[in-house]
């Protein structure tokens, strides 16, 4: 992991939750992480990692993603025991 992807990692993790981290620094991060990425129809993607699964919409027209993708995103790593 590099340090860009380990401050995207800390930045998952910041209160009050973040509204403006960029889709292709979480995508990078988990990918890093080692999850296996799936595309699915239209904007949903699948990330698989250390036997969860974990099933999103990819944010769309702009590639920010809002505070409850955020929180989604965290309460995965934090049930595969990713910490920063």
């Amino acid at each position: 992991m590099n340090s860009r992807q380990r401050k995207t990692l800390a930045a998952l993790y910041e209160k009050p939750t973040r509204r403006d981290l960029k889709w292709s620094a979480i995508e990078s991060l988990l990918l890093a992480l080692g999850a296996e990425f799936r595309e699915g129809r239209g904007a949903r993607v699948r990330f698989f990692l250390k036997g969860m699964i974990l099933t999103l919409d990819r944010p769309h027209p702009r590639p920010i993603a809002g505070a409850g993708l955020v929180e989604r995103i965290r309460e995965f790593l934090e049930a595969t025991g990713t910490r920063p």
